[in-house]
């Protein structure tokens, strides 16, 4: 107990470090940045938050519920960039802490914060985007069950551990309300969580936390939808629409059994995204899109789904492994420059620090291409999830690994495009997972104590006392 105690007092003044160099680091990306790079999407969520356009639910409403209470609080738009920042660097912070009280590396904690400067993190690091909310919410998620992990063998009160759950599912019910598909990934990382906290939880706890991560997701699900009353947009039929015009023929869509009037779009589409050799997005790239957006066909759209998609089977397999494979070995959109042009008069900041780090990323990009490619991360993720190591982190690094395949493999018959944000959480988690595979090497696994083992050990230990004053 007097070395552990020793090894806590030796431990602190390095972890303020850390926070030191997580601090620098967080301005930094902070000025990089400012006010935050916005590509459409951005600007739209945006301009939700502002009221100047009724908020719908085609990008998550949370989000632009978050973003225009900033604006309400610090009236500067940047302030969802300081958000993201903050989050990012002090869940790299605690991450670093933990990695140091663990293994006393200075070097390995130190490296931790580094991932943060990697070129494959760093790129959207400061982009507003749903994708790298969630990646970040989860990171988040990570990093208290990290503090979970330490705080294990001190036998915390139950409502240190109960406050500690709830902070880590915050932070994953977030994740999935921003990005509903990160729910793949949150388990995993929900699963860590408990395990950090309780070590051999039993079948009450496990249904208890599970309980707290429903509520902790249905109960702001339900307060968005019954206060803030998104319009309905029917987003889910865009996938549907790519699978019907590349699946089915000119000649199929033009007899498809819809509306004139929708018909007429289909095959337009059809021949639209041919010509222009458009893969996928036909929303986007090839529909004519009328005025209410996809509301109106929605219906249409997927009952022809349903009916078309069961009688081609092949050529829907080969059209999802076809856009799927192009995820993996030609992932696009790597680097996002700046902000869009807008009518807002919104420009970056700081337009010679942009250039710097567009030089950085995509000079990366082209010397090292794989570490911007879904085929990569998904073998790291694989590995992490398969051999895993036996050390202090190898339940962690399992999670990580399971996390970022689950999520990757998820995408496959719901992919719209084939960005590197698809791919963003997994090459953060794969980064960190092995890191921690090579720090933990030949480190003892801790062992696993119920949460009342060591209050069954003072009790035994009192009990001589206590018989002895009787």
């Amino acid at each position: 107990m007097g070395q552990t105690g020793w090894m806590r007092r030796q431990s602190r003044p390095w972890v303020w470090v850390l926070a030191a160099v997580a601090a620098l680091c967080c301005l930094g990306t902070i000025l990089v940045f400012a006010p935050g790079y916005l590509s459409p999407d951005s600007l739209d969520q945006l301009r939700q938050a502002e009221g100047k356009k009724p908020l719908t639910d085609w990008h998550p409403p949370v989000l632009s519920l978050v973003w225009r209470a900033l604006i309400a609080v610090t009236g500067s738009i940047a302030a969802m960039l300081v958000l993201q920042c903050l989050v990012f660097w002090a869940a790299l912070w605690v991450l670093a802490g933990c990695v140091w009280r663990l293994t006393a590396s200075r070097g390995g904690s130190l490296a931790v914060l580094g991932i943060g400067l990697t070129p494959f993190v760093l790129t959207f690091v400061g982009v507003v985007w749903k994708d790298v909310h969630a990646a970040f919410a989860l990171l988040a998620a990570c990093a208290v069950a990290f503090t979970g992990l330490l705080l294990r063998d001190s036998a915390p009160r139950p409502a240190v551990r109960w406050g500690v759950l709830w902070l880590g599912v915050l932070f994953l019910a977030y994740a999935i309300l921003v990005r509903k598909n990160a729910v793949v990934a949150a388990i995993p990382v929900f699963v860590m969580l408990v395990l950090a906290l309780w070590g051999t939880p039993g079948r009450r706890t496990w249904v208890m936390c599970t309980a707290a991560l429903v509520a902790g997701l249905a109960v702001p699900a339900a307060g968005i939808s019954l206060f803030a009353a998104p319009l309905q947009t029917k987003q889910g039929a865009q996938i549907m629409l790519d699978d019907l015009v590349h699946v089915l023929s000119v000649d199929e869509l033009r007899s498809a059994d819809v509306p004139p009037a929708l018909r007429d779009r289909l095959v337009a589409s059809a021949r639209e995204c041919e010509r222009a050799g458009a893969l996928s997005d036909a929303y986007w790239a090839c529909y004519p899109r009328p005025a209410d957006g996809l509301r109106g066909d929605s219906g249409e759209i997927t009952s022809l789904w349903l009916r078309e998609m069961s009688g081609h089977v092949p050529g829907y397999l080969q059209y999802r492994l076809l856009l799927f494979t192009t995820l993996l070995f030609e992932t696009d959109y790597a680097y996002k420059a700046g902000i869009t042009r807008n009518d807002l008069g919104i420009e970056v900041a700081h337009p010679r620090l942009e250039d710097a780090l567009g030089t950085y990323v995509k000079g990366m990009i082209e010397d090292v291409p794989w570490l911007f490619r879904g085929w990569f991360w998904l073998a790291v993720a694989l590995v992490l999830a398969v051999r895993p190591g036996k050390g202090v982190f190898a339940m962690p690094v399992r999670a990580l690994g399971i996390s970022s395949a689950a999520y990757i493999l998820g995408y496959l018959p719901i992919m719209p495009a084939t960005d590197y944000r698809y791919v963003y959480w997994p090459a953060i988690a794969c980064a960190l997972g092995l890191l921690l595979l090579w720090l933990g090497r030949g480190t003892p696994p801790p062992p696993l104590k119920s949460p009342g083992a060591a209050a069954d050990r003072t009790l035994r230990a009192q009990q001589p006392a206590d018989a002895g004053g009787q």
